[in-house]
């Protein structure tokens, strides 16, 4: 439990060696006062995850691939640090009692059950798994609700979203406007998209990330599950959430209130920021970051996304407007046509191709429970795969091979 005397939060970062995971730790060792971490996790990173363990003695550690357990253990034998592996395990060490705030940062709909279990468990939430939410928002946010746990966004957007509601409880939301870099393919057509690559896809223009957001952010993939993220995160309606593309990425996202009023989060892009405030949140920590500057800033443009083009942004609103687990069958798919793109399976348009098929194909439930969740993730996964197979490859990519 958190020290009354120190003010130390003791917190639990799962997916640590990822792209969120290693900037939380850069977080926790800028603040030793105000943060201890007790609990890191990895899925497959065992080496890095060996060199965090190290660095930060925690009393914990996790290897979700149990083929790496051994080498783990062995790595870490000369210190006083428990080493465990599987999902499951996971799921059981987030409810520790010492642990005060969990960070959620694990890829995909990996996340899910271990973030139910910290829940569960009254550990607030610093949430970097967006999927969870998209996947099972309404079940989760009723179980913070039910346990009385705050769940503070890590997405920069969100973030902007929810400093931009602090003091304004009392005050009705009109729409919030998530912001969008446009990625690496802003104003290409569907011609240029179709021969687009692997390496060309990951060249993000502002944020440095893991892979599959990257791809994510280059289909607007990243923004839809964002709006539905939000719908669940501030209680809102599909009506009241718009996108607007903004290539400079500093405005990280606005809300509208009812008497037309307009607040944004404005600052360089970086995520230790949203990190750093979900962590210390309700105190803004100092830090030495980089300060923005409108003089180096002098034009922010903005722009609509073209629905026609990236056909994901306009397939996630529709899934949001269907509800049900049709947020988890495009999430489930989405991730395998990701996984296959980065593999040089298939080009970047079929990824859009094979979500649809999926929406239209996969049994649709309107009040699913967590088990029809976990079946109809497993579910979409073996018919997206199996739409991935016979998929011919471009001769480019062939040669890339």
């Amino acid at each position: 439990m958190q020290n009354a005397t120190t003010n130390i939060k003791n917190i639990a970062i799962l997916g640590s060696t990822g792209s969120i995971g290693t900037q939380a730790l850069e977080v926790a060792a800028e603040n030793t006062n105000l943060f201890k971490v007790v609990l890191l996790t990895a899925n497959t990173s065992a080496d890095l995850l060996i060199q965090q363990a190290i660095a930060f003695k925690p009393a914990h550690v996790a290897i979700c691939d149990e083929s790496k357990y051994d080498t783990v253990k062995q790595a870490l034998a000369p210190f006083d640090i428990q080493v465990h592996a599987g999902h499951k395990a996971v799921s059981q060490l987030v409810t520790l009692a010492e642990i005060d705030t969990v960070l959620t940062a694990m890829v995909g709909f990996a996340g899910l059950e271990s973030t139910i279990a910290a829940i569960q468990a009254g550990k607030h939430i610093a949430l970097a798994n967006k999927e969870t939410l998209v996947v099972a928002g309404e079940l989760v946010m009723a179980l913070a609700k039910k346990h009385s746990v705050s769940i503070l966004p890590v997405d920069s957007e969100h973030s902007a979203i929810f400093q931009c509601l602090v003091g304004e409880e009392n005050n009705s939301i009109e729409k919030i406007i998530l912001t969008a870099s446009g990625g690496p393919f802003r104003g290409k057509d569907a011609e240029f998209l179709a021969n687009v690559t692997r390496e060309d896809a990951l060249k993000h223009p502002n944020w440095v990330m893991g892979a599959k957001i990257t791809i994510d952010s280059a289909s607007l993939m990243n923004k839809g599950l964002e709006v539905i993220e939000a719908k669940w995160l501030f209680g809102l309606t599909a009506e009241q959430i718009d996108v607007i593309v903004h290539p400079q990425s500093i405005i990280h996202s606005m809300v509208q209130f009812t008497d037309g009023s307009v607040k944004a989060q404005m600052g360089l892009p970086d995520m230790k920021l949203p990190i750093q405030y979900a962590l210390g949140y309700p105190q803004r920590i100092a830090n030495t970051y980089k300060r923005f500057s409108f003089t180096d800033y002098p034009s922010l443009t903005f722009e609509q996304p073209d629905l026609d083009t990236f056909r994901n942004l306009a397939l996630v609103f529709n899934a949001l407007e269907k509800g049900g687990n049709m947020p988890c069958i495009v999430n489930a798919a989405n991730e395998v046509a990701v996984a296959a793109f980065l593999d040089r399976q298939i080009g970047f348009l079929a990824m859009s191709d094979i979500i649809e098929r999926c929406m239209e194909q996969i049994n649709f439930i309107a009040q699913p429970a967590l088990t029809d969740y976990l079946n109809t993730d497993k579910q979409t996964r073996i018919f997206a795969q199996n739409l991935i197979a016979p998929l011919p490859l471009k001769a480019e990519q062939l040669d890339n091979k």
